[in-house]
């Protein structure tokens, strides 16, 4: 394959992540347990314009990894258009999750993790590394935020 487009600039990749975080509803979320056992699932989410916010119940393997390690990477796309997401995670019991953050979860997704029985909890992600590349002629240039700082 030939790549024939030139690079995004900075600013343009930067543009285009933030437009996806508002746009679209999946992410994948990958966690690992203290045995060091990876875990990718695919999850709803809200992008608050400083944090993702995520649901799933506490006991699975997806919300032990989260609120154990306190650690996530997120990632969108597909391997043409990527976008992953390092960040710090905080957890909150559903009847403790910021109200604002809440309700704009179950506006965007349709669904309310506070009204379910089966014990969701809130994962709160702030990034603090983000990388965006399409295809490797995009590569250089692809971290656009290191230590929670965007560097574009």
């Amino acid at each position: 394959m030939k790549v024939r487009e030139a690079p995004r600039s900075p600013g343009q990749r930067k543009s285009d992540v933030l437009e996806r975080w508002g746009s679209e509803l999946d992410i994948w979320v990958a966690s690992a347990g203290a045995d060091g056992a990876p875990c990718l699932v695919p999850l709803w989410f809200v992008w608050d314009g400083e944090a993702f916010w995520l649901s799933t119940r506490a006991t699975n393997p997806t919300g032990r990894n989260l609120r154990d390690s306190g650690r996530a990477r997120l990632a969108l796309g597909h391997t043409r258009d990527v976008v992953l997401v390092d960040g710090a995670v905080e957890t909150f019991a559903a009847d403790a999750v910021p109200a604002a953050a809440a309700d704009a979860f179950a506006r965007r997704t349709g669904w309310d993790p506070r009204r379910s029985s089966k014990g969701y909890a809130y994962f709160r992600v702030t990034p603090e590394a983000v990388q965006a590349w399409h295809e490797e002629h995009e590569l250089q240039g692809r971290h656009l935020m290191r230590g929670g700082e965007w560097v574009v």
